[in-house]
């Protein structure tokens, strides 16, 4: 367990365009001062995960020039407009060859899921056939870690906006869950209400 830092990539998924934000891109949404997408990467850091890719799409030039994500390896994902699975994908992808042996996959618009969940979850990691959720009084939720041995599953199960749904529903028997409710709010930031959340 000494490793684990070493062993699980943060992964966020950040290439939404908002389109129910009237096309604003989800990244840039500010937060405390900065765009979401630096604030989400912060939120990985301070968990505990010294590797993070960054997965961009709507606007990603306007995201690299706005957001501090300096020592993140930044994917573009040119299919971004097909939905979260093809981050998903991308993701995944990007982390082949790297060494790492799971992915903490968090999204971009969940402000309200903060270090303490993450490291939650993080602390369950054991190998590379590791799979864990943080839950919110029991329903499964975000973050989500897949050790390598889940990845090929995961992206050839992820399409449209469904991201790892159907592949998390397929395993449900094997996944660990990690109670977080007590330490964070899985609210997504989706709409104009929503904008409410951040500060």
């Amino acid at each position: 367990m000494t490793h684990t830092e070493d062993q699980v990539a943060g992964l966020l998924l950040a290439a939404g365009g908002g389109r129910r934000l009237g096309g604003r891109p989800k990244a840039l949404l500010e937060h405390r001062g900065r765009p979401l997408v630096e604030y989400a990467v912060g939120v990985l850091r301070a968990a505990g995960c010294t590797r993070v890719h960054v997965v961009l799409g709507a606007r990603a030039d306007a995201v690299r020039e706005r957001a501090r994500l300096d020592g993140c390896v930044l994917v573009d994902n040119p299919e971004w407009e097909h939905g979260m699975g093809s981050s998903l994908r991308a993701g995944l992808d990007s982390l082949t060859g790297t060494g790492a042996r799971a992915a903490l996959v968090s999204l971009v618009d969940q402000p309200g899921i903060g270090p303490r969940a993450v490291a939650r979850v993080l602390a369950a990691y054991q190998d590379d056939t590791s799979l864990v959720s943080a839950a919110y009084d029991g329903v499964r939720g975000h973050p989500v870690l897949f050790g390598a041995a889940h990845w090929a599953g995961v992206a050839a199960s992820a399409t449209g906006d469904r991201g790892a749904r159907a592949y998390l529903k397929e395993h449900e028997a094997a996944i660990t869950l990690i109670e977080c409710g007590d330490v964070a709010e899985p609210y997504d930031i989706d709409t104009e209400d929503d904008l409410g959340h951040l500060e």
